[in-house]
This record gives C-alpha cells, structure tokens and sequence, in this order.
C-alpha cells in the first residue's frame, strides 16, 4: 500500500485536537488516551511528537503567549504601553479560558512568557520605574488579565428573576446579566484596568518623579 503523502499525524494537529478537548472538557479532563481516541489513533502514536502530557500543554502555551503583543513598551508611554500590553493579553487568554488554569503555572519556564516579561520589564524601567515596582507592576497586571479570563462573572448568574428577588433584594436585576455577559465582563476589565493605571499614575509622581 502506497504510503499516505499526509502523514495522519503531527504536532500541529495535536495541539488543535487537544484544545478542542480542553475547551469543550476542561482541562482535568484531558488525557493523551482520550486525546488519541478523539484523533482515531492509539495512544502510543502521540508519544513519538510528544512524550508526555506536559509538554503537549507548554508548546500549546507558547502559541497562545506568543499571540501577546508588547510592541507598545518600544514606542509608547509606558502608561499606553500597559494598557495594549494587558487588552492584548486578555484577548489571548480569552479564546481559550479553560486553559488558562495551566498557563498560570510555571509561566516563568517558558520562552514566550520571559520574551513578554523582558519586554515590559524593560519598558517599564526605561520609563524610569524602579525595577522592584516594574515587577510588581508585571506581577499586577498579570492578576488582573489572568482573574478577568477564569471565567464569566456576568454569565454565572442565573436567568431566573425568582432566583434573586426573595432572597437577595439587592441582586433583583441580576438575571439580566447573563444575556449581557460579554459586554458587562468587558467592560469590568476595562474599569479595573483604568483604575490600576491612573493609581499607578500617583505611585510614578511619588516614587519617580518626586526623585
């Protein structure tokens, strides 16, 4: 039989495979038998691309990390440069929710993560940050983009008007929210991150520019 000009397999396809598992699973849920019974193939197939379950995970982390723009700190202020450093950020982390649990791990192991970290490190400091605040800043940006894309706050409510009204009267319109969740979790996100800039913006008078 002639041999098939695609091979049935490769690390591309798997990667893919796996985070339609995670997505629609979770991500305890994934396991290299159950990722090869969704390919049609035996387990043992995967393990000549990868080797085990977690370097499946980090090579489907760089490609989601490397989506992450941080241009912004080469060109802008570095208040801006936050700012599309996080909505960047964010959007990444968001295609792929379930995952995010894993990309919270280890993050400081991975090629990708220390090209983002280096690059808004070095931003920040150039923009006359102490490096100690540029890695909490770092550190702080990254809780906030990581909490905004666990998961929906606005569509974890239920649609059910009685659910709320007896019980919880100051929750009387939180039904309404789920049919709204997109919009009502982007624009927390947007609040939350205007309001740690501008409070990051009377930390910079006091601690850079006071000196």
């Amino acid at each position: 039989m002639a041999r098939p000009r695609v091979p049935l397999l490769s690390r591309e396809r798997i990667r893919d495979a796996a985070l339609v598992l995670v997505d629609r699973d979770g991500l305890a849920e994934v396991s290299m038998r159950k990722l090869a019974a969704e390919l049609g193939v035996r387990a043992a197939s995967l393990y000549g691309h990868y080797p085990n379950k977690d370097e499946l995970f980090d090579d489907i982390a760089a490609g989601i990390m490397a989506a992450v723009d941080t241009s912004a700190f080469d060109t802008a202020a570095w208040d801006l440069a936050l700012a599309a450093w996080a909505r960047s950020y964010r959007t990444a982390l968001s295609t792929h929710p379930n995952f995010v649990p894993y990309l919270a791990t280890g993050p400081g192991h991975r090629a990708e993560n220390l090209r983002a970290a280096d690059a808004v490190h070095g931003g920040l400091v150039g923009a006359g940050w102490p490096p100690r605040y540029a890695t909490m800043i770092g550190a702080a940006t990254r809780y906030l983009v990581m909490g905004s894309t666990v998961g929906s706050f606005a569509g974890g409510f239920a649609d059910d008007i009685q659910v709320y009204r007896d019980r919880y009267p100051h929750l009387n319109q939180a039904h309404r929210l789920a049919a709204v969740a997109d919009e009502i979790d982007t624009d927390s996100f947007e609040l939350a991150l205007t309001a740690f800039i501008a409070g990051l913006h009377a930390t910079y008078a006091q601690v850079v520019t006071a000196n």
